[in-house]
């Protein structure tokens, strides 16, 4: 299912809010290190792109005001690059391997009670961040190392 530009930014800042933001995670997916590096564009880029166009039409002149503006417009590009990433991560369906690991700790949050509905049959990352989630929230500290 194709989504618009504007509901794939939407579900890239949802998946961010929804991603467990563990150091235990970095190693093993690109989440943690994308989220961070959007949060961070997210604050610094509209200030680099006004800086951008201000100091070079003020040191070069109104005639670079097209340069500027496509500076400007590159910088402001770089956060929604990283949401949109980030939306289209979360619909992605998990590989074999990450399906069966995803299964196996789910198998084993149950057996250690957790509650929480049957999985479905192809996981996506966004099941598998609100599962990751869940084992950091609800499960105790000597689980959670276990499986890391």
């Amino acid at each position: 299912m194709q989504n618009s530009l504007i509901t794939q930014v939407q579900l890239g800042r949802q998946y961010a809010k929804e991603w467990p933001m563990r150091k235990e995670l970095a190693p093993m997916f690109a989440e943690y290190r994308v989220i961070k590096a959007t949060e961070l564009s997210l604050t610094v880029m509209p200030i680099l792109a006004i800086f951008t166009v201000f100091f070079q039409t003020s040191q070069l002149g109104a005639q670079y005001l097209p340069q500027a503006i496509a500076a400007a417009l590159f910088f402001l590009s770089l956060p929604v690059q990283g949401l949109l990433w980030l939306g289209k991560r979360c619909d992605t369906p998990l590989n074999p391997s990450l399906n069966s690991w995803y299964n196996e700790l789910y198998h084993k949050m149950v057996a250690n009670g957790y509650d929480a509905p049957s999985t479905s049959r192809k996981p996506r990352y966004r099941e598998l961040a609100k599962l990751l989630s869940d084992m950091f929230n609800k499960m105790d500290k000597a689980f959670t190392k276990e499986q890391f």
